[in-house]
């Protein structure tokens, strides 16, 4: 044997202990604060590990976490992790493992048509075709505020439909104490041409693009919608983490031009104030806490724009009521920007609860200055 056939022994032989062993990986917090943290790796940069594509992650006590690969090719596991601290794990491949959801989204076909979706913090719905008929159009988000770890969409349904108990009241689980009406509810986007919203219709197509253990993704269609006697169609994704307070919206619309749009919190009364505040890098967050009411207490609600906004207004309009032809007043406090041909718009849309951890509205606005700040400051990952 020759010495080239040797080191190509030698070398395939270390290579194949080394992904026995798996790849080390360290996180590092650049942060001066604690954050638990999704950490995503892109399944590319696993290629030295065999080629099963079952991963698993194990911690530096040696213990399994739970994991995920996404619908768009990530590893995800989340890191609990102290300010400036830096952890270490391993990846290695394995046996399919299941762990417990913290996540849950679904069609709820039994009601409506919504689409319901939740983790361990916080709830969300939007509505459906089948409302429609029943209620008029209605594209704004609804949230569902719960006070428990434990997924409640199944079981809340259920027990509204079954005439058990009613989701409206709270059963200490939590309740739907959320208005939404023919507004933007708790974050949605729309164009904003000229100073004048143009509100969608209820979601026409729905698709579950993954559901857990710690990321649910979805996607919903919508007819085409007409602004400025142009025509184009509008898709959003929507994704939610465990542990998080917020839920992801990517915005889509497929337009040949500029557009102007806004996404939007609705007010109570015009005269509700808003907070507002841009970080240097340019990062906006808006915070309206919500009237105060003997059922639901203090509910704080956010928007996060991790790519900025041109302005932030007040927003007050009248319509008349397709079904009942109540003329009603809505306002909103809207973040606004431009839509640009081809480039989606991510932003994020949460809320606290001061039933379920947010005493105060200054525990919120630290929730969402450390949110916004991680943003800014990636966890900084790297393979060994």
């Amino acid at each position: 044997m020759n010495m080239k056939k040797i080191y190509f022994l030698i070398s395939a032989f270390v290579l194949l202990l080394s992904c026995n062993s798996g790849l080390n990986i360290t996180v590092e917090n650049p942060s001066e604060f604690d954050r638990l943290e999704m950490v995503e790796i892109s399944t590319d940069k696993l290629m030295k590990l065999p080629a099963e594509k079952i991963y698993m992650v194990v911690d530096q006590k040696g213990e399994m976490i739970p994991s995920q690969i996404t619908y768009d090719g990530k590893l995800i596991f989340q890191a609990d992790i102290k300010a400036k601290e830096t952890l270490s794990y391993t990846v290695k491949t394995g046996a399919q493992q299941t762990f417990p959801p913290k996540v849950y989204g679904r069609f709820i076909t039994e009601r409506k048509d919504d689409f319901a979706w939740e983790n361990d913090r916080v709830a969300f719905r939007i509505y459906g075709p089948a409302l429609i008929a029943v209620d008029g159009p209605s594209n704004g988000l609804d949230v569902w505020y719960k006070k428990t770890s434990n997924l409640i969409i199944d079981k809340w349904y259920k027990d509204d439909i079954g005439g058990v108990q009613s989701y409206h009241d709270d059963h200490g689980e939590g309740l739907d104490d959320y208005k939404v009406g023919r507004t933007l509810g708790a974050g949605m986007m729309a164009p904003f041409e000229k100073d004048s919203l143009t509100l969608n219709e209820n979601f026409a197509g729905q698709e579950l693009l993954e559901n857990g253990p710690l990321r649910t993704t979805f996607r919903l269609t919508y007819k085409d919608i007409t602004v400025n006697d142009k025509t184009f169609g509008e898709k959003r994704t929507f994704s939610i983490d465990a542990g998080s307070q917020f839920t992801k919206v990517t915005q889509e619309y497929d337009t040949r031009d500029t557009l102007t749009v806004a996404a939007g919190l609705v007010k109570r009364t015009e005269d509700d104030e808003a907070y507002s505040a841009y970080t240097e890098s340019g990062t906006a967050a808006i915070i309206y806490e919500e009237p105060e009411n003997e059922k639901a207490g203090k509910v704080y609600v956010s928007m996060i724009f991790p790519a900025g906004l041109e302005r932030i207004i007040s927003n007050t309009y009248t319509i008349i009521h397709p079904k009942n032809k109540n003329e009603e007043t809505h306002s909103h406090v809207l973040g606004v920007t431009s839509y640009y041909p081809d480039q989606p718009i991510t932003y994020y849309t949460g809320y606290g609860w001061e039933k379920f951890g947010f005493p105060t509205l200054d525990s919120f606005q630290n929730y969402v200055g450390y949110f916004t700040k991680a943003l800014e400051e990636p966890l900084i990952i790297k393979i060994l």
